[in-house]
Protein backbone atom coordinates (compact mmCIF):
# COMPACT_ATOMS: atom_id res chain seq x y z
CA UNK A 1 0.00 0.00 0.00
CA UNK A 2 1.12 3.42 -0.97
CA UNK A 3 0.40 7.29 0.54
CA UNK A 4 -0.62 9.08 -2.48
CA UNK A 5 -1.28 12.60 -2.84
CA UNK A 6 -3.43 14.01 -5.68
CA UNK A 7 -2.30 17.71 -5.74
CA UNK A 8 -4.57 20.50 -7.39
CA UNK A 9 -7.83 17.70 -8.13
CA UNK A 10 -11.18 18.82 -6.66
CA UNK A 11 -13.14 15.79 -8.56
CA UNK A 12 -11.72 13.08 -6.88
CA UNK A 13 -11.47 10.86 -10.17
CA UNK A 14 -7.34 10.13 -9.69
CA UNK A 15 -7.81 9.77 -5.80
CA UNK A 16 -10.82 7.93 -6.16
CA UNK A 17 -8.88 5.42 -8.79
CA UNK A 18 -5.89 4.79 -6.52
CA UNK A 19 -8.60 3.97 -3.36
CA UNK A 20 -9.75 1.27 -5.54
CA UNK A 21 -6.65 -0.54 -5.76
CA UNK A 22 -6.16 -0.41 -1.91
CA UNK A 23 -4.17 2.62 -1.40
CA UNK A 24 -3.89 5.65 1.36
CA UNK A 25 -4.85 8.38 -0.78
CA UNK A 26 -5.55 12.00 -0.23
CA UNK A 27 -6.78 14.55 -3.28
CA UNK A 28 -6.23 18.36 -2.18
CA UNK A 29 -6.93 21.77 -3.87
CA UNK A 30 -8.16 25.25 -2.92
CA UNK A 31 -11.87 23.82 -3.82
CA UNK A 32 -13.35 21.46 -2.34
CA UNK A 33 -13.97 18.30 -3.40
CA UNK A 34 -16.70 17.19 -5.91
CA UNK A 35 -17.27 13.83 -4.35
CA UNK A 36 -16.69 12.48 -1.09
CA UNK A 37 -13.76 11.28 0.10
CA UNK A 38 -10.26 12.19 1.84
CA UNK A 39 -9.53 15.41 0.67
CA UNK A 40 -7.73 18.30 1.92
CA UNK A 41 -8.94 21.53 1.24
CA UNK A 42 -6.12 23.94 1.20
CA UNK A 43 -2.52 24.84 -0.32
CA UNK A 44 -0.66 21.60 -1.50
CA UNK A 45 2.34 23.02 0.33
CA UNK A 46 0.95 23.01 3.95
CA UNK A 47 0.83 18.98 3.66
CA UNK A 48 3.61 18.11 0.79
CA UNK A 49 5.92 17.05 3.70
CA UNK A 50 3.80 14.75 5.25
CA UNK A 51 6.00 11.50 3.83
CA UNK A 52 4.25 10.55 0.42
CA UNK A 53 5.29 7.95 -1.92
CA UNK A 54 4.10 9.14 -4.95
CA UNK A 55 2.51 12.61 -6.09
CA UNK A 56 0.05 12.96 -9.01
CA UNK A 57 -0.22 17.20 -9.29
CA UNK A 58 -2.55 18.73 -11.78
CA UNK A 59 -1.27 22.33 -11.56
CA UNK A 60 -4.39 24.75 -13.32
CA UNK A 61 -3.41 25.75 -16.78
CA UNK A 62 -5.06 29.02 -16.88
CA UNK A 63 -1.39 31.18 -17.33
CA UNK A 64 0.24 27.91 -18.89
CA UNK A 65 -1.42 26.65 -21.43
CA UNK A 66 -0.58 27.55 -24.97
CA UNK A 67 -3.94 27.92 -26.68
CA UNK A 68 -4.48 31.27 -23.42
CA UNK A 69 -0.68 32.44 -24.15
CA UNK A 70 -2.43 34.68 -26.39
CA UNK A 71 -4.04 36.89 -23.77
CA UNK A 72 -0.54 37.69 -22.53
CA UNK A 73 1.25 38.45 -25.94
CA UNK A 74 -1.63 40.62 -26.67
CA UNK A 75 -0.87 42.68 -23.63
CA UNK A 76 -4.52 41.60 -21.89
CA UNK A 77 -2.95 39.66 -18.93
CA UNK A 78 -0.27 40.50 -16.71
CA UNK A 79 2.93 38.00 -17.57
CA UNK A 80 3.79 37.93 -14.07
CA UNK A 81 0.87 35.47 -13.73
CA UNK A 82 2.52 32.82 -16.11
CA UNK A 83 5.99 33.88 -13.94
CA UNK A 84 3.95 32.64 -11.21
CA UNK A 85 2.47 29.58 -12.24
CA UNK A 86 6.10 27.97 -13.90
CA UNK A 87 7.22 29.27 -9.91
CA UNK A 88 4.26 26.92 -8.78
CA UNK A 89 5.12 23.97 -11.36
CA UNK A 90 8.74 23.74 -10.28
CA UNK A 91 7.90 23.36 -6.63
CA UNK A 92 5.80 20.53 -7.25
CA UNK A 93 8.33 19.09 -9.64
CA UNK A 94 11.27 19.77 -6.42
CA UNK A 95 8.86 18.17 -4.05
CA UNK A 96 11.00 15.76 -1.46
CA UNK A 97 7.98 12.66 -3.03
CA UNK A 98 10.54 9.65 -5.11
CA UNK A 99 7.76 9.59 -7.47
CA UNK A 100 5.96 12.19 -9.25
CA UNK A 101 4.03 13.18 -12.40
CA UNK A 102 2.84 16.56 -13.23
CA UNK A 103 0.11 16.39 -15.78
CA UNK A 104 -0.66 19.44 -18.28
CA UNK A 105 -1.78 20.15 -21.53
CA UNK A 106 0.11 21.39 -24.03
CA UNK A 107 1.83 24.54 -22.20
CA UNK A 108 4.51 26.98 -21.88
CA UNK A 109 5.81 24.34 -19.38
CA UNK A 110 7.75 22.47 -22.38
CA UNK A 111 9.22 25.48 -23.74
CA UNK A 112 10.64 27.04 -20.54
CA UNK A 113 11.12 24.25 -18.08
CA UNK A 114 11.67 20.73 -20.17
CA UNK A 115 9.99 18.89 -22.86
CA UNK A 116 7.53 16.47 -21.12
CA UNK A 117 8.38 12.79 -20.96
CA UNK A 118 5.11 11.51 -22.45
CA UNK A 119 1.90 13.10 -24.38
CA UNK A 120 -1.03 11.04 -24.29
CA UNK A 121 -4.51 11.39 -25.39
CA UNK A 122 -7.96 9.84 -23.86
CA UNK A 123 -8.34 7.66 -26.93
CA UNK A 124 -5.44 5.68 -26.20
CA UNK A 125 -7.31 4.62 -23.24
CA UNK A 126 -10.92 4.12 -23.97
CA UNK A 127 -12.48 7.37 -24.67
CA UNK A 128 -14.03 8.82 -28.16
CA UNK A 129 -12.69 11.72 -27.26
CA UNK A 130 -9.15 13.80 -28.28
CA UNK A 131 -6.80 16.11 -25.88
CA UNK A 132 -3.78 16.19 -25.40
CA UNK A 133 -2.09 15.83 -22.07
CA UNK A 134 1.58 16.36 -21.37
CA UNK A 135 3.27 13.99 -18.51
CA UNK A 136 6.25 15.36 -16.82
CA UNK A 137 7.68 11.96 -15.14
CA UNK A 138 9.76 11.46 -11.71
CA UNK A 139 11.05 7.70 -11.37
CA UNK A 140 7.87 7.17 -13.08
CA UNK A 141 7.59 4.47 -16.37
CA UNK A 142 5.18 5.75 -18.83
CA UNK A 143 1.61 4.98 -19.44
CA UNK A 144 1.05 2.33 -21.84
CA UNK A 145 -2.42 2.60 -23.69
CA UNK A 146 -5.02 0.15 -22.68
CA UNK A 147 -7.40 0.93 -25.27
CA UNK A 148 -7.65 2.22 -28.33
CA UNK A 149 -10.43 4.00 -29.63
CA UNK A 150 -10.50 4.71 -33.67
CA UNK A 151 -11.65 7.78 -34.71
CA UNK A 152 -14.39 8.83 -37.62
CA UNK A 153 -13.56 10.35 -40.37
CA UNK A 154 -14.89 14.08 -41.98
CA UNK A 155 -13.46 15.51 -44.70
CA UNK A 156 -10.29 13.31 -44.83
CA UNK A 157 -9.56 14.47 -41.09
CA UNK A 158 -9.81 12.05 -38.03
CA UNK A 159 -12.54 13.22 -35.58
CA UNK A 160 -13.28 12.22 -32.19
CA UNK A 161 -16.73 12.21 -30.00
CA UNK A 162 -15.46 15.37 -27.88
CA UNK A 163 -14.91 17.11 -31.85
CA UNK A 164 -17.31 19.47 -34.22
CA UNK A 165 -16.21 18.90 -37.85
CA UNK A 166 -13.84 21.33 -37.57
CA UNK A 167 -12.22 19.78 -35.19
CA UNK A 168 -13.40 22.28 -31.89
CA UNK A 169 -14.30 21.11 -28.56
CA UNK A 170 -18.10 20.47 -28.53
CA UNK A 171 -18.52 21.96 -25.31
CA UNK A 172 -20.17 25.25 -25.47
CA UNK A 173 -19.48 28.57 -23.46
CA UNK A 174 -20.78 27.91 -19.84
CA UNK A 175 -19.80 28.95 -15.88
CA UNK A 176 -18.23 25.56 -15.42
CA UNK A 177 -16.54 24.98 -18.66
CA UNK A 178 -13.16 25.57 -17.42
CA UNK A 179 -14.07 23.01 -14.70
CA UNK A 180 -15.34 20.08 -16.91
CA UNK A 181 -12.75 20.32 -19.55
CA UNK A 182 -9.96 19.79 -16.53
CA UNK A 183 -11.07 16.55 -15.24
CA UNK A 184 -9.18 13.54 -15.72
CA UNK A 185 -11.30 10.95 -18.34
CA UNK A 186 -11.33 7.76 -16.16
CA UNK A 187 -9.82 5.62 -18.29
CA UNK A 188 -6.60 7.73 -17.96
CA UNK A 189 -6.99 7.77 -14.02
CA UNK A 190 -7.35 4.34 -13.68
CA UNK A 191 -4.52 3.42 -16.05
CA UNK A 192 -2.42 5.61 -13.45
CA UNK A 193 -3.70 3.62 -10.41
CA UNK A 194 -2.93 0.42 -12.38
CA UNK A 195 0.29 0.98 -14.03
CA UNK A 196 1.75 3.01 -10.95
CA UNK A 197 1.87 1.38 -7.98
Amino acid sequence: MMKVLIACEYSGTVRDSFIAMGHDVMSCDLLPTDKPGPHYQGNVFDIINDRWDLMIAHPPCTYLSVSGMHWTTRGLRNPQLTEDALEFVKQLMNAPIKRIAIENPISVISSRIRKPDQIIQPYMFGHDASKKTCLWLKNLPKLQPTSMVEPITINGKYRWGNQTKSGQNKLGPSADRWKIRSETYQGIASAMAKQWN
